[in-house]
């Protein structure tokens, strides 16, 4: 559904436009409808989710047992820190300050289209993560069965 990496500016009220490639795909499958979350995974990044992605995953990750930890700890930063949000009539977003603050969102940031949800990134943590490469170390065996 989503792909493709997109440089983003924020402006000073904390709102992003949408790129425009993406604004009728999130208007027809969305209803304009996203939410806005934690990625529980990598620091400096968000993830957002189409309505209905979003329900399946939360209710997914509602349905772990909260009394082991690492379950708690993905459902507080999934579930306890989601928020919607909703395309106004100039295709932006509003990211809670909050939000922008855990993750070092200011100024500049990017988006990625990542098949099934968003995920937006400072432009900081972004660059650091492109600057990593994987070694022979870190190669699963699904990952050495790709035809890349």
């Amino acid at each position: 559904m989503f792909q493709g990496e997109t440089a983003i500016t924020v402006d000073d009220k904390g709102r992003l436009a949408v790129p425009t490639a993406y604004r009728d795909l999130v208007a027809r499958e969305c209803g304009n409808r996203l939410v806005l979350t934690y990625n529980p995974f990598e620091s400096g990044s968000l993830y957002l989710y189409p309505e209905k992605e979003w329900q399946r995953v939360r209710d997914a990750v509602n349905a772990l047992p909260s009394t082991q930890k690492a379950h708690r700890a993905l459902q507080l930063k999934l579930i306890g820190a989601a928020t919607p949000v909703e395309l106004d009539g100039n295709g932006r977003i509003s990211i809670p300050a909050s939000h922008r603050s855990a993750v070092g969102i200011e100024k500049k940031a990017v988006l990625l289209g990542m098949g099934d949800k968003f995920e937006l990134w400072s432009e900081q943590a972004h660059h650091a993560q492109i600057r990593q490469t994987l070694s022979d170390d870190d190669l699963s065996a699904h990952m050495l069965e790709l035809k890349l």
